[in-house]
């Protein structure tokens, strides 16, 4: 399954315009970003998920994301108050994701994209809920268990990582700080035990 793919393919032409008009860029800028920040969160759940979150994932998805319904009516998420809560708390989804490296990410993208840091926080916060009903949905049609999640997001990363280059090559140097070709070791350590709890 291309889960990246899947998620590119909710961001159309119609979509990615009411994006770039929440947060206020050009809509060629805002798709760059977009896909730097669905890379990056895939690849922070796939450590996640490889480090022994996958239970704590699969949970979440039952309990907050289970039936891809925001992605039925993206509409109502894009134009929704950011910071919100409940199933689409993309601010809480990010700090678990990302933690303390959310706006260094976030700085990265904007200078690779054009966007400032400001506007590509906003994306991510926008966009993350997206990742969860899309990772949701395909639990859900696929009938997958946590081991299943886990072999599902490590592929992506898998695939991410030797495609290498461009907008993932950055984000790749920049998280593996310590510089073992893994660029989500740094951020596995804190998506441990409290994934996404409220």
């Amino acid at each position: 399954m291309d889960l990246m793919g899947l998620l590119q393919g909710q961001l159309s032409e119609a979509v990615l315009s009411q994006l770039s008009n929440q947060i206020g860029g050009d809509k060629e800028q805002t798709a760059s970003a977009a896909n730097g920040v669905l890379q990056t969160l895939l690849g922070g759940l796939a450590k996640n998920a490889s480090s022994g979150g996958a239970d704590a994932i699969a949970n979440t998805l039952d309990t907050h994301h289970n039936d891809g319904g925001i992605l039925s009516n993206l509409t109502s998420l894009i134009g929704g108050q950011l910071g919100q809560s409940g199933a689409s708390n993309g601010l809480g989804i990010l700090q678990h994701i990302l933690g303390d490296k959310q706006n260094a990410a976030a700085e990265m993208i904007g200078q690779n994209s054009g966007l400032s840091g400001g506007q590509v926080g906003n994306l991510m916060q926008i966009l993350a809920p997206l990742v969860m009903s899309q990772l949701g949905q395909a639990k859900q049609q696929n009938g997958l268990d946590a081991g299943g999640i886990a072999s599902l997001l490590t592929n992506v990363a898998g695939g991410q990582q030797q495609a290498g280059g461009g907008m993932m090559g950055m984000l790749t140097k920049f998280l593996d700080k310590d510089g073992d070709g893994s660029a989500m070791d740094e951020i596995g350590g804190m998506l441990m035990n409290n994934l996404f709890k409220k």
